[in-house]
């Protein structure tokens, strides 16, 4: 348990759209994804809807390896949308798609994912960024898991892009987790005393048919099923990409932080999951607007001032790993804003000069396409 470094992996994934009528690409062309695979291999793959695409970067053991594997992944499949008349968002929902009009990938795992869960997964028209960290210790990994889970709002706060859902402003941040709110075994996850408590109930699942593969346990956080990784789930994608790049150094930091209490023989707190799910709420529906309960004070604060408090909180250990500058950047997101602000900065603009709502939206397609592409920082 003395090695424990942290390395991190960052996936995210993309939607495809028409430059011409900013609408999603429900058929891109079968050639993109071979064209994409050629020059990055493995790193990219289908999702559940043609529209989407997914990457990942290589394990790395700092921020600035991910920013450089991030920044080609996303610089190629820009590139490779381009070539064949499309181009790619980084964002966790499309301002008017409707997940009707749109086309699962015919792969095996794909086929049995909408049989079973049926309108659940065809709703699954939205996009999230994932980021995996490196924890060799198997009961390291579950205890961790258990106290990681306080600081997921924050993180969902942090990275919000979907505003819009089926062509509303939906009143939320992120309306993302309300869909994957929808599928079983999702939210936040259960406190597990050890590994072995953890494999006893996937033993249970896969012992009575319920659940076979632990991929299906669509929690906040998880356990990796086939890396020794603990990964983290809720997160929206992040249109900016050093913003992305935030989250993952926030996320490695707070391991090491509490990594380091457990080496002192301490642990943070674990709350229960209700009061959990109440700032999980607030992060959805304000974002960095939110006012959030610190429990140890017993009160709402500021998210900007509980950002703050983390930064500091997090300093030394984001020092040790060389991702100060990306855990500061967490102050400029929580005052400037995250894409779900500034796509709502531009639909209400275009309002005011007399857009219909649709064109209104177009011009945040627009925006979307432009930020995402730009890889510098």
């Amino acid at each position: 348990m003395d090695d424990e470094a942290f390395s991190i992996g960052i996936e995210e994934e993309y939607l495809l759209v028409d430059p011409e009528t900013r609408a999603l690409c429900a058929r891109p062309p079968r050639e993109f994804m071979v064209k994409c695979q050629n020059l990055l291999g493995p790193k990219v793959v289908h999702e559940f809807l043609q529209s989407q695409v997914e990457i990942g970067t290589n394990v790395c053991e700092t921020i600035a390896e991910a920013r450089e594997d991030l920044r080609h992944l996303r610089e190629t499949v820009a590139q490779c949308a381009k070539d064949f008349g499309m181009r790619m968002i980084a964002a966790s929902t499309h301002p008017w798609a409707h997940w009707s009009e749109q086309e699962p990938v015919d792969m095996e795992r794909y086929r049995i994912l909408g049989a079973e869960h049926r309108t659940l997964a065809r709703r699954m028209a939205i996009c999230g960024m994932h980021v995996h960290a490196g924890i060799n210790d198997k009961n390291l990994r579950v205890d961790l898991m258990g106290q990681v889970t306080y600081f997921m709002p924050y993180l969902l706060a942090l990275s919000t892009s979907s505003p819009f859902w089926e062509g509303h402003d939906t009143g939320l941040k992120a309306f993302r987790p309300i869909i994957i709110g929808d599928l079983p075994r999702s939210g936040f996850p259960e406190v597990f005393d050890s590994w072995s408590d953890w494999t006893e109930l996937l033993d249970d699942l896969a012992a009575t048919g319920m659940v076979m593969d632990p991929s299906k346990i669509w929690w906040d956080i998880r356990p990796s099923g086939k890396h020794p990784t603990l990964e983290i789930r809720i997160c929206d994608i992040c249109t900016h990409i050093a913003d992305g790049l935030t989250i993952a150094a926030l996320y490695q930091s707070i391991l090491a932080y509490l990594f380091h209490l457990r080496r002192s023989n301490e642990r943070r707190r674990t709350y229960r999951r209700i009061l959990l799910a109440e700032n999980k709420w607030r992060a959805m529906r304000y974002g960095v607007e939110a006012e959030m309960a610190d429990f140890g004070k017993r009160k709402l604060l500021a998210f900007a001032d509980l950002t703050d408090e983390l930064v500091e909180l997090l300093r030394p250990f984001a020092e040790d790993l060389g991702c100060i500058r990306e855990v500061e950047h967490a102050r400029t997101i929580a005052r400037r804003g995250t894409s779900s602000d500034e796509q709502l900065r531009i639909f209400n603009a275009a309002l005011a000069q007399g857009a219909t709502e649709h064109n209104a939206q177009v011009a945040v397609v627009d925006w979307l396409i432009e930020e995402s592409a730009s890889t510098g920082e």
